[in-house]
């Protein structure tokens, strides 16, 4: 069983310690959104995910009608290397009491 000290968050880091071996949301730079298993990370944020689900969002303009063209596309990925520097928001999953 996990001791009080292990589960406390601390610094901001300790958050993404928390939640390794788990399914995690990742915002990233371009209209990028991932979601996969947190493998290992570093203090920059690199990170390694497994089980990668990628969903690119892009909006287009129409020329004729000049209304937005909202697509999105998604793919999965077995193992992913994320770079720190592309990454906006990290979200670790939801935890019940």
């Amino acid at each position: 069983m996990a001791t009080e000290e292990e589960i406390a968050v601390k610094e901001p880091l300790d958050l993404i310690r928390l939640s390794l071996d788990e399914r995690i949301y990742v915002k990233l730079r371009s209209d990028r959104e991932l979601r996969g298993k947190l493998h290992a990370y570093d203090q920059h944020l690199n990170m390694i995910l497994g089980d990668v689900e990628e969903v690119v969002t892009s909006v287009e303009i129409d020329d004729e009608t000049y209304e937005e063209i909202v697509r999105t596309t998604r793919r999965t990925i077995p193992f992913l290397f994320v770079r720190g520097d592309g990454v906006i928001l990290v979200s670790p999953p939801l935890r019940t009491v």
